[in-house]
């Protein structure tokens, strides 16, 4: 007969065998990543440095440019806000006066502001580093990335908000959606190997790019029915503050998105398996020559609380 003892054993030996089964998944190792780099944490980190720095920059560029490019911008940042009616009315006002935000910012606080968004690049950097278990850069080969990195978000967030106004809708709009998909897995490819130095190897990037595109597309289409709510909410409650919160709110998700793909885009290419074969085109080698070694994994078992846990900042 049977005893408690005896059937507690065999569900933690059921457990313990269930645990390794999981443990072989390219998924599960992909969550393993996500809480060694502090996902929380580095998500909240992110998401707080994007809106005091990065979402900033963009009203002020805006502000420094045509007519139509600014129209753009604000096109395709609304759109990807999931904004509509009077959450996005109250978007726009954000951005309605160039010429008192270019009285007030000036050409040197245009300078300043970009400055100030490269704090957001760095953190980016970081995520990419941790990821991919990459040592801290050396001298200031890193610090130029960072402000080219912006330039090329903004000019494609100029690009692709004159193509989105400039529909009619139709085919067209499928249209779009196919290309700037593709586009904007292109960049993300292109941020990983930019930030990454050039130090991995381009090919097994493009699963970070592709993983983060559609994690972000997702993530934006979702936003078209929960975030016209939360911020006409937040702001009939809280004011400009609660439209703060709202945008927090999102970037805090959007964060998460860029997390994923970086750490499922690294766990695949480095996989033993098919999958990680088919990545680096049947090479052993994830990094470039000449490139420095990896830094080892974690010695100790990871857990949800190390999701919370930061070690060396942002």
């Amino acid at each position: 007969m049977a005893t408690p003892r005896t059937g507690i054993t065999k569900a933690r030996k059921r457990m313990t065998a269930l645990r390794a089964r999981l443990q072989r998944l390219l998924l599960w190792r992909a969550w393993e990543r996500m809480l060694e780099i502090e996902f929380v944490d580095r998500s909240v980190a992110l998401a707080g440095k994007a809106f005091v720095s990065f979402f900033p920059l963009v009203i002020v560029v805006a502000a420094f440019v045509s007519e139509r490019a600014r129209s753009s911008i604000i096109t395709l940042v609304t759109s990807r806000l999931g904004m509509r009616g009077e959450a996005l009315t109250l978007a726009r006002e954000s951005f309605a006066s160039s010429d008192d935000v270019r009285k007030a910012t000036g050409l040197l606080g245009l300078v300043l502001a970009i400055l100030f968004a490269s704090s957001f690049t760095t953190a980016l950097q970081r995520v990419y580093l941790h990821a991919w278990r990459r040592p801290p850069p050396a001298g200031v080969r890193a610090d130029w990335r960072g402000l080219i990195w912006l330039l090329v978000m903004l000019a494609s967030l100029a690009l692709l908000g004159a193509w989105r106004a400039a529909l009619d809708g139709g085919l067209e709009t499928g249209l779009f959606i196919i290309v700037s998909s593709a586009l904007t897995s292109g960049l993300w490819w292109f941020t990983a190997w930019f930030l990454l130095l050039g130090d991995v190897r381009a090919r097994v990037l493009l699963p970070t790019g592709v993983i983060t595109a559609l994690a972000l597309a997702g993530f934006a289409a979702s936003a078209q029915i929960w975030m016209p709510g939360l911020v006409t909410g937040n702001d009939a409650q809280f004011g400009i503050f609660g439209v703060a919160l709202a945008l927090v709110t999102w970037f805090s998700g959007a964060a998460i998105c860029v997390l994923i793909g970086v750490c499922a885009g690294s766990v695949f290419a480095e996989d033993t398996g098919r999958v990680g074969t088919l990545i680096r085109g049947g090479q052993s080698q994830t990094l470039t020559t000449g490139a420095r070694p990896p830094l080892p994994p974690p010695l100790h078992e990871l857990g949800l609380r190390d999701a919370f846990h930061s070690t060396d900042g942002p």
